[in-house]
């Protein structure tokens, strides 16, 4: 099993010491497992007050343009633009920038979370999209975890 970390703050991550050896904190950076490129990274665009918000457009787009061209699975904390980023009051607040970059790299799967009320699976004919949130917008658990097989390329 590996583990992959996306964390709230720096704060909580100050101490690399309990991790393993197949556990990964993934800040804009990347692991290569099996010979699958998985690349991730904590920041959406600003949503409230919530941690690790990052402007809209120019901002944002420096975090993604470091996205390397061959990243297998993509994870980031926030959806991209109109792919499972619907919130109840029908407002699409995804990453446009993201979905830009996206379209230009095509990974194998994108997962992410954020918008709770947007679990689920979304595919398109070269990626999918995998809203994990377990959460509702109450912090409910009310999701079963979503589970995915992507063979290695090695």
């Amino acid at each position: 099993m590996i583990n992959i970390i996306v964390l709230q703050s720096y704060k909580e991550f100050n101490n690399y010491s309990f991790l393993n050896e197949n556990t990964f904190y993934l800040h804009n950076s990347s692991v290569e497992i099996d010979g699958l490129q998985i690349w991730g990274s904590p920041y959406p665009p600003t949503f409230f007050n919530w941690a690790f918000n990052v402007d809209r457009g120019k901002e944002i787009e420096k975090i993604w343009k470091d996205i390397p061209r061959d990243t297998d699975i993509l994870i980031t904390h926030g959806p991209p633009f109109g792919i499972l980023d619907q919130t109840h009051s029908n407002q699409h607040v995804g990453c446009e920038e993201l979905l830009k970059k996206i379209y230009k790299i095509q990974p194998q799967y994108h997962l992410f979370g954020h918008i709770h009320e947007a679990y689920g699976i979304f595919n398109t004919e070269k990626t999918t999209f995998i809203n994990g949130s377990v959460l509702n917008e109450h912090y409910e658990m009310v999701n079963l975890p979503i589970t995915f097989e992507c063979g290695g390329k090695t």
